[in-house]
């Protein structure tokens, strides 16, 4: 599975961003998608994840900013980012897993390279 994020760049406080995630290498709706984040010096973060039927899932930082979707036929996962903040700062990454579904990071098989996004003040 290979996947390919992009989307990334520099925004002010307040203003959005959608990254997309192009998923190849295997039945795109037989895997769970999720994005996450890194920024410097901290832990992978988890910031949503999609289920195999379409249900979502995010972490409390970023519910009611951020919106998980996916395009079957394109084969690919977005995120939709609102409201953005300095402390939403971080490369971002995409990834899948044809078992697991859920938040935990070291469980998911398949990573992107990650985008970067920076929210100024």
């Amino acid at each position: 599975v290979q996947l390919q994020a992009s989307g990334g760049g520099l925004v002010q406080a307040g203003g959005s961003l959608r990254l997309s995630c192009v998923v190849s290498g295997r039945t795109f709706k037989s895997l769970a998608l999720a994005w996450f984040r890194q920024a410097p010096g901290k832990e992978r973060e988890c910031v949503g994840a999609v289920d195999r039927s379409g249900d979502t899932v995010y972490s409390d930082s970023v519910k009611g900013r951020f919106t998980i979707s996916r395009d079957i036929d394109k084969k690919t996962v977005y995120l939709q980012m609102t409201s953005l903040k300095p402390d939403d700062t971080a490369r971002y990454f995409c990834a899948a897993d044809a078992v697991y579904y859920g938040t935990y990071y070291k469980n998911y098989d398949y990573w992107g390279q990650g985008t970067q996004v920076t929210v100024s003040s």
